[in-house]
């Protein structure tokens, strides 16, 4: 009788951890989610869009613990400008003086880990992978229940994109490409 009743207290105990601590994976909706970018260069801006490929978070408890998004660089596409000049922009920032698409075709961010900061607020630490170089990065993540949204700068420096940066190159004056650029991402589940 003793070992029925530890039997069932250890069944017991079990399912409700497993019920407590429940994983979810949260699928981004590919064609609603969007992610923007935005360079600077001494003379002005330009600015455009980058598809996901794939998207996930991985969801403990309702709580952010992680996740990954894949951006298929092929997508890359300059919105300011239009004709021969916007051919001639997205053409160059898919070569290998920037993102070198074709033996690149994709950018990857791994999310490592999440600090919940309150009213949907987290605080994320993930691995940015460009052109096959790894660094970390940090930013801010908001999320509600059907879509999250967050701002990322970038140094492109770092991933070994080097056009028109005075990071590699002396005397560029007023062609010097700043070397951080800007992401805003908006997904929706």
């Amino acid at each position: 009788m003793k070992n029925r009743f530890l039997k069932g207290g250890i069944a017991s105990v079990i399912l409700l951890t497993t019920v407590a601590f429940t994983d979810t994976k949260k699928e981004v909706n590919l064609e609603l989610s969007t992610v923007t970018w935005k360079g600077e260069k001494v003379t002005g801006s330009h600015h455009g869009t980058i598809g996901l490929e794939s998207g996930h978070l991985m969801l403990e408890d309702e709580k952010i613990v992680g996740g990954e998004f894949v951006m298929d660089m092929s997508t890359l596409t300059v919105t300011d400008l239009t004709g021969e000049n916007k051919a001639k922009l997205e053409g160059h920032l898919k070569s290998e003086d920037f993102f070198g698409i074709e033996k690149n075709p994709t950018a990857k961010l791994v999310i490592t880990s999440a600090a919940a900061k309150g009213d949907g607020k987290y605080g994320i630490v993930g691995d940015l992978t460009i052109k096959n170089e790894t660094h970390p990065i940090t930013f801010d993540l908001t999320m509600n229940s059907d879509s999250a949204t967050a701002e990322l700068t970038i140094d492109r420096s770092k991933y070994n994109v080097r056009y028109g940066s005075g990071s590699f190159f002396d005397n560029l004056g007023d062609k010097t490409i700043y070397d951080n650029f800007d992401l805003e991402v908006n997904l929706k589940f």
